[in-house]
């Protein structure tokens, strides 16, 4: 099925904050170009499959990426790229073939489409252009397509004002909606704007979902600054969520902040500029993240898991990751089973220490634990909570509180359904 927009996602599920909503994605912040345009790679063809945000001033670059030993080789061309730390002007993105698991020739696709690409717009510094791909693991990317898709790439930036629309639509696989969004905010006398787009709906398990992300912001960012703005922003959002467990060859972030907005460098991650923007970067891709989750292959409902009362911030990530990717509790979802069991047992085998005896649990306003003790409850309303939520295509909500801690922490995923079996089954078939 064609990807489409799908009203509200991911915009309306970016928090609420100091900000507001924009159009324009990851191309919203000034000094961004997009296009999106059909190549040819994917098996199906006709949709658009190759898409380029085009930074022409130069952007300090940052990225996270799979910790997944079978690293694809964009994966592998980005870490290289930025560790020479010069700016980057490009990012170029496949779908179609991930170009994972395609050894030498896999890597020596990967520099000639950056070659490429770079000669057209101008690009003189290795370093200056990166690359994310999406699709078939083991399958190269169809080169001869791609590099003559390229100049047609070229040439439709900046086009139309819906070009980080186009450009989010051609990185989705099996996606039923593209996924961007952004945001503008002020700081002191000055306006920033964050944009970004992703693309995920199967094997989304992210270590650092086949998830990619892209965010962008105008705003002038010390380089080393800006990857701690991302991986932070990465860590409460794209590494809080799960669709199926399943950690992919390609997972990777890419974050770009171009500067145009001017002024003083941002160097001090104390600053109350540093901290207002690290905020909106992490909302962005919460936004994102969550609707991935909800875009989830054969989803039917986006899990939220909130837990609260934890030793420490990292302990309840863990317990709220551990619970939206049970098996169990996605298929309970489903089911409309509000077989609270199951929460309890993923919080418990998560690694976050916590006394069993101060366990609290609730589905939506349901309390079905206290104190480590089980509380009757009306089931027939809890599964009908469920079953209502399902059919509105809205969201479960899962509360925990662990005991007396500081620690907090969301993650999202989505239920399990028959239909990821069979998507999954007839993948390439």
């Amino acid at each position: 099925m064609a990807a489409g927009r799908m009203p509200g996602s991911p915009g309306g599920l970016v928090p609420a904050g100091p900000w507001r909503a924009v159009g324009g994605g990851a191309v919203a912040p000034r000094g961004f170009e997009a296009a999106g345009v059909s190549a040819g790679l994917r098996a199906s063809g006709g949709r658009a499959d190759l898409a380029l945000v085009h930074c022409p001033g130069g952007a300090a670059a940052a990225g996270t990426f799979t910790q997944n030993r079978v690293a694809a080789a964009p994966v592998e061309f980005c870490r290289s790229a930025l560790a020479r730390g010069t700016p980057v002007r490009a990012l170029l993105v496949n779908a179609g073939q991930a170009n994972a698991a395609t050894g030498r020739q896999g890597r020596e696709d990967a520099e000639a489409s950056a070659a490429a690409l770079g000669g057209l717009l101008g690009a003189s510094a290795p370093g200056e252009v990166l690359l994310m791909s999406t699709g078939v693991i083991g399958q190269r990317i169809k080169m001869d397509a791609l590099l003559a898709g390229l100049p047609g790439l070229v040439e439709a930036l900046g086009r139309a004002e819906s070009d980080g629309l186009d450009a989010a639509e051609a990185i989705t696989t099996t996606d039923l909606a593209s996924k961007s969004a952004a945001l503008e905010l002020e700081v002191g006398p000055r306006t920033f704007r964050v944009g970004g787009m992703a693309k995920g709906s199967g094997m989304i398990h992210p270590n650092m979902a086949t998830m990619l992300g892209c965010v962008t912001c105008d705003a002038p960012v010390e380089r080393a600054l800006w990857q701690r703005i991302v991986s932070e922003a990465v860590a409460e959002s794209y590494n809080q969520i799960s669709v199926d467990g399943d950690t992919s060859t390609n997972d990777s972030v890419i974050g770009l902040a171009g500067g145009a907005e001017g002024g003083d460098l941002i160097t001090d991650p104390d600053s109350e500029e540093a901290r207002a923007l690290g905020r909106a970067v992490t909302a962005i891709c919460q936004g994102c993240a969550k609707a991935i989750a909800w875009d989830g292959e054969g989803a039917t409902v986006l899990l939220e898991v909130r837990v609260s009362g934890a030793n420490f911030h990292v302990a309840a990530r863990e317990a709220a990751k551990a619970v939206v990717s049970s098996s169990l509790v996605k298929s309970a979802i489903f089911g409309c089973d509000p077989n609270w069991g199951r929460i309890a047992c993923a919080a418990g085998y998560s690694g976050a220490n916590f006394d069993q005896e101060q366990m609290d649990i609730w589905l939506g306003d349901f309390q079905l634990m206290a104190g480590g003790q089980p509380l009757p409850f009306d089931a027939a309303a809890a599964s009908a909570y469920l079953k209502g939520e399902q059919g509105r295509r809205g969201t479960v909500v899962v509360r925990i509180n662990l005991g007396d801690g500081p620690g907090e922490a969301t993650a999202w995923g989505c239920d399990l359904s028959y239909d990821y079996v069979k998507i999954n089954a007839e993948y390439t078939t």
